[in-house]
């Protein structure tokens, strides 16, 4: 196999120019990177192929719309040339990434593996969008101070992305933490990390120094991390945070492969951009919380530009991410003012 190493101590791009959407590019022998095109604000997902000494193994979807289907047939009669698909991997249950899983499953007649979290996590979404705007749901806007605008962005933000998510797989091989698998004539081992998703599996090789890392660790952009009505107190960033210390005691120079964004070096530098993106988020709330605030007003403190985009239902999400992670680490106070509102002050000023 070829070694795919590089120097860790910066961040390098060995592809900056990615390929057009539903092009493919071989990294490696036998590793290949699809482009999927998204009809969202972030306009594709990565897919990565591993050709098998008797088919391909496909790791992630894209998600239930005409041109990832289109895209996929390409894929059949252009690469593989009846070298059938052989199984089916999904890092995580996010929409753009098992969207159409049950009809991979059932076209390409494969085993569909994931971690049971992330499968059950994709199936219930599946049951949840298909009914009317929840009371929990009206109650959590109510309770965070959304005016009609924001509620109105997040019954947007529903009907753009419940019909991209199709039917999921039935039944699946289950993969776990630590978990060996051999896949393209690879060795990877499973990583399974929470906070962007509750059980996200990214896959390391060691003997070619290669990293799927999924949405865990993002090229450019931070992955998504939030809080909504299904959990209301839960704190997906400690998850988050306490998942990173894992690819730091990983080699520096391994060619990472996210979610989105391009291939790139530089895992440790990476990583710690990242840490240090949510300690400055983390200290600007807890500035900002100098008197008893909504989580409404955080997110317009936070996130002004993507509120006045539409993105308020993500937008909001993360900032109670962060606003929970305070409240649990004992640094902010949260209480319901008289209008049946939770609001938000700093420990050391809050009574």
């Amino acid at each position: 196999m070829t070694n795919m190493r590089g120097d860790g101590s910066e961040i390098r791009l060995p592809f900056p120019q990615p390929q057009s959407p539903g092009e493919i590019r071989e990294l490696a022998p036998g590793l290949l990177w699809l482009r999927m095109p998204l009809p969202l604000r972030l306009n594709h997902v990565n897919i990565w192929l591993l050709e098998e000494p008797d088919g391909w193994t496909a790791i992630d979807t894209g998600l239930h719309h005409d041109a990832t289907y289109e895209i996929w047939g390409k894929v059949e009669s252009e690469l593989f040339r009846g070298k059938p698909l052989r199984r089916l991997l999904a890092t995580h249950g996010h929409t753009d990434h098992c969207g159409i899983a049950s009809w991979m499953v059932q076209k390409f007649d494969v085993p569909f593996m994931t971690t049971h979290t992330e499968w059950l996590a994709a199936r219930v979404r599946i049951i949840d969008e298909s009914r009317p705007i929840s009371e929990r749901t009206k109650h959590f806007a109510q309770v965070h101070d959304c005016d009609y605008a924001m509620v109105e962005s997040f019954i947007a933000h529903r009907k753009l992305m419940a019909p991209m998510l199709a039917e999921q797989p039935r039944s699946i091989v289950e993969i776990r933490e630590g978990e060996a698998l051999t896949l393209g004539q690879r060795e990877w081992r499973v990583m399974v990390c929470g906070g962007h998703a509750d059980a996200h599996a990214s896959l390391y090789c060691e003997n070619d120094g290669i990293l799927i890392a999924g949405d865990q660790i993002l090229q450019r952009i931070s992955p998504m991390i939030g809080v909504f009505p299904d959990r209301p107190r839960g704190n997906p960033l400690r998850d988050y945070l306490g998942s990173l210390p894992r690819f730091l005691d990983l080699p520096s120079d391994l060619l990472v492969l996210p979610g989105h964004g391009v291939p790139f070096y530089g895992l440790h530098v990476r990583t710690q951009e990242l840490m240090q993106h949510h300690e400055e988020r983390l200290a600007d709330l807890l500035a900002h919380l100098d008197q008893p605030r909504s989580a409404s007003s955080c997110t317009r403190h936070l996130f002004d530009h993507a509120v006045r985009e539409g993105q308020s239902r993500l937008a909001l999400a993360e900032t109670l991410a962060h606003l929970n992670y305070l409240v649990h680490d004992g640094q902010v106070q949260r209480s319901f003012n008289d209008d049946g509102q939770l609001a938000f002050i700093r420990s050391d000023l809050g009574t």
